[in-house]
């Protein structure tokens, strides 16, 4: 498929979703989410792919959204436009996502990396929501997964005043998982994917599913839907594989299966 703002760089068994408007800082308007999350579902789909990669450049991953596709919207527009659904897209796709943020990830590209399972950052990498500024709020997650992933209190100082985070608090307070310098975050960000796309594709699927549960629900409904996912990977084939290979002392031959 072709597309007119995002590049596709396969490199089996993974592949890199890059958004490609270096002019607008990467801003994301309903074509850009659009072939996102029409290139995330159809590498979803492929089975020589298991894990993927969301970014923009070492300038800007996403700048926010394109203010002028929204600045004379009224509300019923918006409802019916309801292009904040391309970021619940994302949510449904079942093989791991990282986000490899550099430079700017500003109101929907802070919401983008949060969509995305994991995020890795470089050194310049900024995180913010700054919507409170154009006399609005967060729309597509920005109040709710922020707030999930490091604490009311630095949330509601965020979206309340707009201020930005740095890579290395977004880190130390659990929003991204890793930093590294610019030159090299993108390469570490392949290598991490590397690294996960050689496990049991139904287990890194489950495993997925799995925390994703303990982000929204109670400890008990994530303790029940953990045992049941646990369960139920020893009626697979790579779940048999991969036990009889350890104590077979070998390295497992995975089958997704």
């Amino acid at each position: 498929m072709a597309y007119e703002f995002i590049l596709i760089h396969r490199q089996e068994p993974i592949a890199v979703v890059q958004i490609n408007r270096p002019q607008q800082l990467n801003a994301l308007n309903s074509r850009v989410m659009q072939e996102i999350t029409d290139a995330l579902a159809e590498l979803d789909d492929d089975p020589a792919i298991r894990c993927l990669i969301v970014t923009g450049n070492e300038r800007a991953f996403g700048a926010g959204a394109d203010i002028r596709d929204m600045a004379s919207a009224t509300a019923v527009e918006m409802l019916e436009r309801n292009w904040i659904a391309y970021w619940d897209r994302i949510k449904k796709i079942t093989k791991p996502v990282i986000a490899a943020v550099s430079g700017f990830a500003f109101g929907g590209g802070c919401e983008l990396a949060m969509a995305c399972d994991l995020i890795v950052a470089s050194e310049s990498a900024q995180f913010a929501q700054p919507e409170i500024n154009l006399g609005v709020i967060p729309g597509a997650g920005g109040t709710q997964r922020l707030t999930r992933a490091v604490g009311k209190s630095k949330a509601m100082e965020m979206v309340l005043t707009g201020k930005p985070m740095t890579a290395r608090e977004a880190e130390a307070r659990g929003l991204v998982a890793r930093v590294l310098p610019t030159e090299v975050y993108l390469d570490e960000a392949k290598n991490l994917a590397l690294e996960i796309a050689s496990k049991a594709p139904i287990a890194a699927r489950l495993a997925k599913e799995a925390v994703n549960k303990a982000f929204e629900s109670s400890l008990s409904d994530g303790m029940d839907y953990e045992r049941k996912l646990f369960y139920f990977l020893f009626g697979t084939i790579d779940g048999h594989e991969g036990l009889t290979a350890f104590v077979e002392k070998r390295k497992p031959e995975w089958k997704g299966k």
